[in-house]
């Protein structure tokens, strides 16, 4: 009789035991980063009295998540390893533009969709490139982003066009990839501030 009330109490410790633990043992948390670019990377000549919103860029798969993107061949996207970025890719994007646009004095406030303040135009994007690319023994960071800005009480595009930028990874090192990406970001935001500054 005790022993079958043993081996009744052991068998309960061993489902509570087991209740607590998973299959696989719980992964290291992923390396988070970020883009690391100096500004301002433009500045205006003249200043506009308008207020600049930037809107998040719209984004589809597999440019919506956090996940560090690289595409080895034309037809595969793969991931590195444990490591992401801080945040969405299309909101690292908007953070980067709405900086270096506030830090070029191209306008006289600049704002991101995250407030609720009224804005006279709108910048609207699409992210359509955030991976780094192979070819031929080269690998490269690239971002591709369609851009308009908008009048807010027209509804008409004022300005509108694509930009390209890219960098060469020196090594599949993840700190040597993010540093290519930044450099490759800055390039992008400087094009995109020169180019809004010069959009009336």
């Amino acid at each position: 009789m005790i022993t079958h009330v043993v081996k009744r109490t052991l068998g309960l410790a061993a489902v509570v035991t087991l209740a607590g633990c998973t299959v696989f043992p719980n992964p290291e948390p992923p390396r988070v980063m970020d883009l690391s670019v100096s500004q301002p990377v433009f500045q205006a000549v003249v200043r506009s009295d308008k207020t600049l919103r930037v809107n998040t860029p719209q984004a589809s798969e597999p440019f919506t998540g956090t996940r560090i993107l690289a595409k080895p061949t034309p037809y595969e996207y793969r991931v590195y390893g444990k490591v992401r970025w801080r945040t969405t890719t299309p909101v690292l994007v908007r953070d980067l533009l709405t900086e270096s646009l506030r830090a070029s004095n191209s306008f006289g406030t600049v704002i991101s969709d995250a407030s609720s303040a009224e804005a006279d135009e709108t910048l609207v994007s699409e992210v359509t490139a955030f991976h780094t690319e192979s070819h031929g023994g080269d690998t490269n960071a690239v971002i591709t982003l369609h851009a308009q800005i908008v009048d807010n009480r027209s509804r008409s595009i004022l300005c509108s066009r694509s930009f390209s930028s890219l960098e060469r990874v020196q090594s599949d090192d993840i700190e040597r990839v993010a540093r290519a990406f930044s450099v490759a970001g800055e390039i992008l935001a400087r094009d995109i501030s020169e180019w809004a500054a010069t959009c009336r």
